[in-house]
């Protein structure tokens, strides 16, 4: 019984590989990812449908942000709607060009502009108030000391902070940042900071 599942789980590994093989490539030497193709609509699509969608038209170089501007891994296409893509809709590109679709959950509205994630510029402190606390902590050094605790009175553990929002910060936004720790109080997102 073990070596039958052994060898069942050896060939199934076996055609997964061999269908990531490129194939025989019969244009004259002329590479088929050169050939300019029409990029279709794909906002408003679940953002596995999208990714499958752009698979059969040709691209295979895919990549998805959160729109939100939080942080968020797309671990599950299927839980995610697209809102916004790197190349408009209409617009022809080679195949090897990377689309990017910018993401919110399903149970989540689609914000006006992709929220960008902060960044720190000319070494000052950006305001992450109301931003994530994941995408705060992405921004800054990683050699910076951190501290975040729970804004409200609940003393809540803030173990996924990509669901987390700035209250206050210390230093304050526009301070030079010199390797000083930094202090952040937070909220889920949906409530009010205190």
């Amino acid at each position: 019984m073990r070596t039958r599942i052994i060898s069942t789980a050896l060939l199934c590994a076996t055609v997964a590989l061999a269908a990531c093989q490129p194939t025989d490539d019969r244009s004259g030497g002329k590479s088929a990812s050169a050939a300019p193709k029409a990029v279709r609509n794909f906002v408003g699509m679940g953002l596995q449908s999208a990714q499958d969608a752009a698979q059969a038209d040709g691209f295979s170089s895919l990549k998805s942000h959160d729109a939100l501007g939080r942080d968020r891994m797309q671990a599950l296409d299927r839980n995610w709607k697209v809102c916004s893509q790197s190349v408009a809709a209409g617009r022809s590109v080679p195949t090897r060009t990377t689309l990017d679709f910018g993401a919110v959950k399903l149970a989540e509205s689609c914000p006006g502009t992709d929220q960008k994630e902060p960044t720190v510029r000319g070494g000052r402190m950006p305001d992450f108030k109301g931003r994530s606390v994941k995408a705060a902590r992405a921004a800054l050094d990683s050699g910076t000391s951190l501290t975040v605790k729970d804004a409200s009175a609940d003393s809540r553990w803030i173990l996924v902070e990509s669901n987390w929002k700035v209250c206050t910060q210390t230093p304050a936004a526009g301070s030079a940042l010199r390797g000083q720790p930094v202090a952040f109080t937070a909220v889920k997102f949906g409530e009010s900071c205190p």
